[in-house]
């Protein structure tokens, strides 16, 4: 399928404008998603073998999952796990609606196999997706992995006022997930990696703590504590990953997600990669991978393994998630590899992990987390 998808479907695909095609097949997964016989029969040809992850008191099927940006409204949460994935972040969603940036705001770098995009949170507002998620939960349709909401700041909101909109975000969604990622490091929202100052964002993490105390002291039973991670930027020094990592105790922190685009680019010789490398926005894809992984090493290291991160970045096969794995971390996520290889490229990643555990004479995936570190 891969092939084909490869030499056949990508063409025709691509030949389309980036953000038209994503948003024509978004509408298509959609559809397919209220039909459980579709949903049912993409799982007999794309559904991943088992590789099961027990993180954050959550029953991961598989380590794979569909990284944020892709199913921004929460379109077709329930058609991810039919393609083979083993949980889904949905959003960004941020607690107004907004448009976006102008467009086109989108763009492929095919040589390099990349993407770069400037949407800037475009979406219709936090309590839009509750109501969604709420609809999906009542049709019965609910996606059978576990479900993460990205957090980002409207634009219209000052960033002293940051901590506030993360938390309205947070209070109305906080019903509909299984756990949380507060993405301060996009690059298209002005002044929003400004954020990831410590003193920022431990004012955020405050807020969301606090919001979720009252969630749990009103509640009888007061049920589960929803994990919030937190999303960095792999043009952060190391010294101010530290600066992070010192916020994770105190704000119980459950994990890192490393990393967002880059707004770095590649040296690129032919004129076409040049013309698409000019364009503002972050980049996600191939030219990515060898960074993010090096963060995950960085974080891991840092942490001695007992801070869970999830690997973004450069993943287009079992070799790319390995890495990632072998690196430190014990989830992975896909965006820019699900577009270049399509519907198949998860459950090939599981196959292909399931090979490299049995190969090193590992029992469980953990057990190969941060292996080429320790």
């Amino acid at each position: 399928m891969s092939w084909f998808y490869r030499n056949c479907l990508r063409p025709a695909l691509f030949a389309q404008d980036s953000e038209e095609i994503h948003n024509r097949t978004l509408a298509a997964l959609s559809w397919a998603s209220r039909h459980e016989s579709i949903c049912e029969a993409g799982a007999t040809f794309f559904g991943a073998p088992p590789l099961p992850v027990k993180l954050f008191g959550l029953n991961f099927p598989n380590p794979v999952g569909l990284a944020a940006g892709m199913d921004k409204h929460a379109a077709a949460a329930p058609i991810w796990p039919a393609l083979g994935f083993g949980f889904s972040e949905l959003g960004g969603v941020t607690w107004h609606a907004q448009p976006g940036n102008p467009a086109p705001r989108m763009f492929r770098a095919v040589a390099d196999e990349a993407l770069i995009n400037r949407m800037g949170f475009n979406n219709a507002g936090a309590e839009a997706m509750a109501l969604r998620l709420a609809d999906w939960r009542a049709r019965g349709r609910w996606p059978s992995h576990p479900v993460g909401i990205n957090l980002g700041k409207s634009k219209i909101t000052p960033l002293e006022n940051a901590a506030a909109d993360y938390a309205n975000s947070f209070r109305v969604l906080w019903p509909h997930a299984d756990f949380f990622v507060v993405n301060v490091s996009s690059p298209n929202t002005p002044n929003l990696r400004q954020l990831q100052d410590k003193a920022a964002l431990d004012e955020i993490l405050a807020a969301l703590d606090e919001t979720q105390r009252a969630f749990l002291a009103a509640r009888t039973p007061p049920g589960r504590a929803r994990p919030i991670l937190v999303k960095v930027a792999p043009d952060l020094s190391f010294t101010a990953l530290d600066e992070i990592l010192e916020l994770a105790g105190p704000r119980q922190v459950a994990g890192i997600v490393a990393t967002n685009t880059t707004i770095a680019r590649p040296d690129a010789s032919r004129e076409e990669l040049k013309k698409v490398y000019a364009e503002t926005g972050g980049l996600s894809g191939r030219p990515l991978r060898a960074r993010s992984t090096e963060i995950i090493r960085h974080l891991f290291r840092q942490t001695g393994g007992m801070l869970p991160i999830i690997g973004v970045g450069g993943i287009f096969n079992a070799a790319d998630a390995w890495e990632k794995i072998t690196s430190g971390a014990s989830l992975v996520q896909l965006y820019t590899g699900l577009v270049y290889e399509g519907p198949g490229v998860v459950k090939n990643i599981v196959e292909g992990l399931r090979a490299r555990l049995a190969d090193a004479g590992l029992t469980d995936l953990p057990s190969a987390v941060g292996m080429s570190v320790k």
